[in-house]
């Protein structure tokens, strides 16, 4: 029993080393794959971030045309991601293919689909009142408010003013 508990260690690290070669073996196929259905005309990424179109693929290079009258020889292993045409013209020439342009368009706003003459009016007559302006400053405590009525009771100096912690 003592010495499976002292191998038990040991063990577990066998099991993970042999867990990540096997995840990195994966990752390194599934590159292998991706590099091998690469074909001319093609869009890809280099491991150092160029973009470019295949122009030739051989057994171990790859033949790149990274602009007019630019072609770079790269190794194949080079070669970090092949791209979709629709990802490619996004990237490079900025081209957006979006399926939803085919369609109708539809605005953000449900309220414009909703709008008739006398909401707009309402609108532009709540758009005018907002225009006017509102005094939202501080007002000096020996100020009396000028809307103020005969009738209100207003504090005045006569009477003692609270002060924290006092009644």
């Amino acid at each position: 029993m003592n010495s499976l508990v002292t191998l038990l260690p040991f063990i577990v690290l066998i099991g993970a080393m042999i867990l990540m070669t096997r995840s990195a073996k994966k990752k390194q196929q599934q590159a292998v794959d991706m590099r091998n259905q690469m074909q001319p005309g093609s869009g890809v990424r280099t491991i150092g971030g160029m973009y470019a179109t295949v122009k030739e693929v051989n057994e171990d290079t790859v033949l790149l045309d990274a602009g007019p009258g630019v072609e770079l020889l790269f190794a194949k292993n080079s070669i970090g991601a092949v791209l979709s045409d629709d990802e490619y013209n996004r990237i490079v020439h900025g081209i957006e293919h979006d399926l939803k342009s085919d369609a109708d368009s539809v605005p953000d706003d449900a309220s414009s689909l909703t709008e008739t003459d006398e909401s707009a009016d309402a609108d532009a007559d709540a758009a005018a009142s907002a225009d006017k302006s509102v005094d939202l400053g501080k007002k000096d405590a020996d100020e009396e408010p000028s809307d103020a009525t005969p009738g209100d009771t207003a504090k005045t100096d006569d009477e003692p003013k609270k002060t924290d912690g006092e009644k």
